[in-house]
């Protein structure tokens, strides 16, 4: 049996196996029924192990041991271990989300609080700063810093990245109202977004520049700016620049009310 190494390496990855483990299933799936021996020589992996990952696949829902001597193992068809993995996954993450839960009002929390807050009291103000790279960090730290906000979150963005935000943070818009936080958005206005627009009639004012910037601007005190252009660079390689100064964040965000009162508001159909 010859399997190609680009298509173990995508099994272990979907499937969490490691490499015996992957090697021992697809030489059971290539038999349908085999011993432990039959399929250590198949795969190529040590008669010593293959006992152990028949056993761990067994567990994993992989495998069904057979009656009978000499032991013989039945390969599950491939779409019912998709179903027992996906099974098991939502199963794992639902037990970590509600351990995670637990924790808030605890005092785990709270110690790390107290050690957050000496922390922060010790850094100078200029070390309030960092590189986030990659738009899934990018975007979880624009999360973070705007679900923040006690008084103003002022969005400068393109028209893709507005259909992103408001995909991603229309939920902590609508938290944000509710307190009574003033939002504000401008970004370049086409049919995809003026269509889009209307989701956020309720909780932001949104307006159309022909000025192409990306920046978030957080109660006149916090700031994270891209320096790429998202029409030019992968998602995975974009970049941004994350600053807590009042100074330079209050000076941008006194420039986008210049700017604020030229642009049209967008009329939501």
């Amino acid at each position: 049996m010859i399997v190609k190494e680009e298509f173990l390496t995508k099994l272990r990855r979907y499937f969490s196996l490691n490499l015996y483990e992957v090697k021992i299933w697809t030489a059971l799936l290539s038999r349908g029924v085999s011993t432990a021996g039959e399929l250590s020589d198949i795969a190529n992996v040590p008669r010593s192990r293959s006992y152990d990952v028949l056993e761990s696949l067994e567990k994993k829902g992989f495998v069904i041991m057979k009656l009978g001597k000499p032991i013989k193992y039945i390969a599950v068809s491939p779409k019912e271990v998709l179903e027992r993995v996906k099974k098991h996954v939502k199963e794992d993450a639902d037990e970590q989300v509600k351990k995670l839960e637990e924790l808030k009002g605890t005092d785990v929390i709270g110690e790390l609080n107290s050690l957050h807050t000496q922390g922060v009291e010790l850094v100078e103000p200029s070390d309030l700063s960092g590189s986030l790279r990659g738009r899934h960090n990018l975007y979880n730290h624009l999360e973070l810093t705007i679900r923040n906000a006690e008084e103003t979150v002022t969005i400068m963005t393109t028209s893709q990245g507005f259909l992103r935000k408001v995909e991603g943070f229309k939920p902590v818009f609508d938290q944000l109202k509710k307190r009574g936080v003033k939002i504000r958005i401008a970004a370049p206005m086409n049919k995809d977004t003026e269509d889009v627009a209307k989701d956020l009639e309720d909780v932001a004012e949104v307006r159309n520049t022909l000025t192409k910037a990306r920046f978030v601007v957080v109660d006149g005190k916090e700031l994270v700016f891209m320096v790429m252009d998202d029409e030019d660079v992968h998602p995975t390689y974009d970049i941004g620049i994350w600053i807590n100064t009042p100074f330079f964040a209050a000076a941008l965000e006194q420039l986008f009310e210049l700017g604020w009162k030229s642009m049209k508001p967008v009329k939501v159909k």
